[in-house]
C-alpha cells in the first residue's frame, strides 16, 4: 500500500492514510494507474475532512498539482480549497509522471473546426 499525507484546511496537523488498489510497481504504471492514484489521493482528503461521510465521486478538476523531486524519486502533491494531499516518493521519471497526470486531467481539446 502507498501512504498519502493529508492536511485539511483549518486542521491542527496532517494525517497519513493508506491508499488501496494503487500498484506499488511504479515502473509499470499506465495512465489508468495514475488516474487511480489521483482518485485515491482525493478520496483520502475527503475522508480526512469527514471520516463518516459516504465515499464521494471524483472529478479530475478544481485542483492544482505538482510533481517534485525527492530522495528516492518524486512526490505528487494535490492542492484544493479543502486542503492538500501528498504521496511518494515514487521511483519514476518526473517528466513521465507529469505527462501521465496531464493526460488524466486533460486540458483544452484541439478543435478541428475552421471558423
Amino acid at each position: 500500500m502507498i501512504d498519502v499525507d493529508v492536511w485539511v484546511r483549518g486542521a491542527a496537523g496532517a494525517v497519513t492514510q493508506k491508499m488501496k488498489g494503487v500498484s506499488t510497481d511504479v515502473g509499470s504504471w499506465t495512465v489508468a494507474d495514475v488516474k487511480l492514484l489521483l482518485e485515491q489521493m482525493l478520496k483520502a482528503l475527503d475522508r480526512a475532512r469527514d471520516p463518516n461521510s459516504e465515499p464521494a465521486s471524483v472529478a479530475m478538476r478544481g485542483f492544482s498539482w505538482i510533481v517534485s523531486p525527492d530522495q528516492g524519486g518524486v512526490l505528487v502533491h494535490l492542492e484544493l480549497q479543502l486542503g492538500t494531499a501528498s504521496a511518494g516518493p515514487f521511483a519514476i521519471d518526473e517528466t513521465r509522471l507529469s505527462e501521465m497526470i496531464a493526460r488524466v486531467i486533460g486540458g483544452p481539446q484541439e478543435s478541428r473546426l475552421v471558423h
